[in-house]
């Protein structure tokens, strides 16, 4: 049975084995390496978590049947405003829901923060994940370039509300 936890400090090296582990099939995809880009999350190290943990972003882990199968992070910028970070389900748990229940537990997490919307970046060119957040809510915004990433970065915005996007899509 699927079961979603808060993480903590003790979880660091679990969250950056789960985020690596998830981000590797990316990585190949659009040719990502630790030279042409050492921040993407297929290079993710306890450090990182820790770094992220320090900050106040809060993590939580999808476990099903007590083993830890994918997780998200949220990182409450301003009274208004929240960053949904390193959303990660392993490639064998992947199209059972996990992912949605994630970002569902991350809405409700941050409705409780009075957050009134959540913003993600993603890789431009990776059009399954746009089709994906946009099936659930997230409308697209800007695209931009950055010198220090070999793609462009689209940014997807969400409202955050109650009670109305509980239906599993």
């Amino acid at each position: 049975m699927m079961h979603i936890r808060n993480a903590t400090t003790d979880d660091a090296p679990l969250l950056a084995a789960l985020i690596a582990a998830a981000n590797q099939d990316v990585a190949r995809r659009f040719g990502l390496d630790a030279a042409n880009c050492p921040k993407h999350p297929s290079f993710c190290t306890t450090e990182w978590i820790l770094a992220d943990l320090d900050r106040a972003v809060t993590y939580f882990i999808a476990e099903d049947d007590g083993a830890a199968v994918g997780c998200v992070a949220l990182e409450h910028a301003d009274g208004n405003m929240a960053y949904l970070n390193r959303l990660a389900v392993l490639p064998g748990q992947r199209r059972k829901g996990t992912g949605w229940r994630l970002v569902r537990h991350v809405l409700d997490h941050a409705a409780r923060l009075r957050v009134r919307s959540i913003s993600i970046g993603i890789i431009a060119a990776h059009t399954e994940l746009r089709e994906w957040y946009g099936r659930r809510g997230f409308i697209e915004g800007e695209t931009k370039s950055f010198p220090h990433l070999p793609f462009q970065v689209t940014y997807l915005m969400r409202a955050v509300d109650t009670g109305s996007d509980r239906a599993d899509t």
